[in-house]
């Protein structure tokens, strides 16, 4: 009774596995490092984005008080106008109105330069987070590339999955590196 599945193993069926073998080793290093750094690239986005939220809320309430000050301002000097002999009375409160406005003037601007250099850190982030999501889908395609080449015994097909690997992992390094290195049409389609 014949062994049919035991086939011989001939040189370049050998030198192809070994080659799949490497190929799977490197790319799932990378794959794993590049995970990492996204994951933490992610997790850096989250608390942008919060702080960038908590202080346009910081902002609102520095406008809203803003408002208030200048409606009682402006109500100060309408009494003060129809009243004049209340004029000296609300000096001081005119005064003391006059300052919080200036005060939340000046709160209110410094509060939306701190939430859009937050919104600006997010946007870097996410430049650099769409880099790694790119490279996950070379890489990924490049793994079921290169498997499938073992099984149908294919050098072609293993080198076209070391050429999306190749990509995957040029995008990895653009990632880790803040290269300009973007394809806006692909981020778009993943996002």
């Amino acid at each position: 009774m014949s062994d049919v599945s035991a086939a011989p193993e001939g040189g370049g069926n050998r030198k192809l596995n070994r080659a799949v073998g490497i190929s799977v080793v490197v790319l799932s290093t990378v794959m794993a490092l590049g995970k990492v750094k996204d994951d933490n690239i992610v997790q850096a986005m989250q608390k942008a984005k919060a702080d960038a939220v908590d202080t346009w809320s910081e902002y609102q309430a520095a406008r809203l008080k803003l408002h208030l000050s200048e409606a009682s301002l402006a109500q100060a000097r309408t009494v003060a106008a129809a009243v004049p002999a209340a004029a000296a009375a609300l000096q001081a409160q005119a005064t003391e109105q006059q300052a919080a406005i200036d005060k939340y003037t000046a709160r209110s601007k410094e509060l939306s330069d701190k939430a859009k250099a937050y919104e600006q850190s997010y946007d870097a982030m996410n430049y650099r987070d769409d880099q790694f999501d790119m490279a996950d889908v070379f890489l990924s395609i490049a793994m079921a590339v290169i498997g499938v080449s073992a099984l149908i015994e294919s050098w072609p097909l293993l080198l076209l999955g070391l050429a999306s690997a190749s990509v995957g992992a040029l995008m990895v390094a653009a990632g880790f590196a803040g290269w300009g290195l973007h394809s806006e049409w692909l981020a778009s389609l993943l996002g």
